[in-house]
């Protein structure tokens, strides 16, 4: 698939996300566009535009987030907090292998146009720069906060693909995806009222 039809997929797919109609024209909606392949839709291979973009778009969330999660053993003072930030690494670590093996199968370039986009969920190297210089109850807060929207943007992104990607392995990680993030969101401790 060309770097243009991946970005036009991408887009999509964020316009979606975000609630804009741009990728509308007013007609029925088209179907995302896929690689060629023998394979059929619906088929173990066949990848479409949706799923060529939630697997670039959760590769690039994931590694992003990985990096202030490294901080939470030495950084944070919520015991809770560091167990739930060890345990999100683990399963992004895990998510990352699958991931990057649909992605090597799907015939993606090695760039992934989706790392470092503005977008929320996306934690950035400033973020991290920020949470790092941070220790106790403001790292704690800074980690909860980056960590909450990564994991809500997560959900977003993955039901997406669950509703319009076609490949079955993706929509089948995407499920996980939607569970697992949920699962971490109840775990994760509420915002402290800034009056208390």
């Amino acid at each position: 698939m060309s770097i243009a039809l991946r970005a036009v997929a991408g887009g999509c797919l964020m316009a979606l996300l975000l609630g804009a109609g741009a990728c509308d024209s007013g007609a029925s909606p088209a179907a995302p566009p896929a690689v060629s392949s023998s394979k059929a839709p619906g088929s173990s291979g066949f990848f479409g535009g949706t799923d060529l973009a939630w697997v670039e778009i959760t590769i690039a969330m994931n590694e992003e987030l990985l990096p202030l999660l490294a901080l939470a053993p030495t950084h944070a003072s919520d015991p809770g907090l560091r167990a739930l930030a060890a345990e999100v690494r683990a399963t992004h670590e895990q998510e990352l292998g699958t991931l990057r093996s649909l992605h090597d199968e799907a015939g993606l370039p090695a760039e992934n146009p989706h790392k470092g986009m503005p977008m929320p969920g996306m934690v950035t190297p400033e973020q991290v720069a920020e949470a790092a210089a941070a220790r106790g109850a403001a790292f704690d807060k800074l980690l909860a906060q980056h960590l909450r929207a990564h994991l809500e943007q997560g959900v977003k992104l993955a039901e997406s693909e669950e509703k319009a990607g076609l490949e079955p392995r993706t929509k089948d990680l995407a499920a996980r995806v939607v569970t697992g993030r949920r699962q971490f969101l109840a775990e994760l401790p509420a915002p402290k009222s800034s009056g208390k």
